[in-house]
């Protein structure tokens, strides 16, 4: 059983499904040259591959271009389907810091075969994860910068009001196809800066009223 902890709290929360939206962030979009998606680009990771912080990551022997992206979580506090974008928001109970790492040539191998590029993005240590702050102590989620160091220096840098998709929208539009569940947790996608890691790093994020989370790679 996989869970999270949420700050002022003595209870976990058990993790569900991990689901992960990308191309939320237009210059990074551009950075990977991709094409700016006319819907939500949706993925999902395993509950196995969360990694709590201070934790190492284990990047796999068949990727040699393992990159960070630095994101804003959304840990769902009640079930919903179809939620309309108004009431989307009561349906977030905390946020935290997060990493999707991703195995860049494994990914594009798959892109270029037409397959399913999960695999790219859901091994083990591939979501690292703070714990949680309450929703009701973040004064407004569309609007908290974000910053990524490896090794001391930035790396990422950016504010939530950059996204394509407000945290609102994101919730409703994931809803349309998933059902949210108590413990769901949603990732929010990245701001320009990705790059690869290796070896020895030291990899720190921080986000606005929410929180830190620092990890290294074995």
């Amino acid at each position: 059983m996989h869970s999270v902890n949420i700050i002022g709290s003595d209870k976990s929360c058990r993790v569900g499904k991990i689901v992960c939206l990308g191309r939320n962030y237009l210059e990074h979009i551009r950075e990977l040259n991709n094409e700016v998606p006319d819907q939500a680009v949706i993925f999902c990771k395993p509950a196995s591959s969360l990694l709590g912080n201070e934790g190492q990551v284990v990047i796999p022997s068949y990727s040699n271009d393992c990159h960070h992206e630095l994101e804003l979580a959304l840990l769902i506090g009640k079930e919903g389907k179809e939620i309309p974008e108004a009431q989307a928001l009561s349906h977030v109970s905390a946020y935290g810091v997060a990493l999707d790492l991703t195995l860049r040539d494994l990914q594009a191998r798959q892109k270029e075969k037409g397959l399913p590029w999960e695999i790219a993005k859901g091994f083990d240590t591939s979501c690292p994860l703070s714990d949680f702050i309450p929703a009701d102590m973040i004064t407004d989620p569309d609007n908290l910068e974000l910053s990524l160091k490896v090794n001391g220096q930035i790396r990422q840098q950016g504010n939530t009001n950059m996204m394509m998709r407000s945290v609102a929208q994101i919730v409703s539009e994931i809803s349309a196809f998933y059902t949210l569940e108590e413990g769901d947790i949603i990732l929010t996608g990245t701001p320009a800066g990705v790059g690869p890691m290796h070896s020895g790093d030291i990899l720190e994020g921080v986000i606005e009223q929410v929180g830190s989370l620092r990890v290294s790679v074995a």
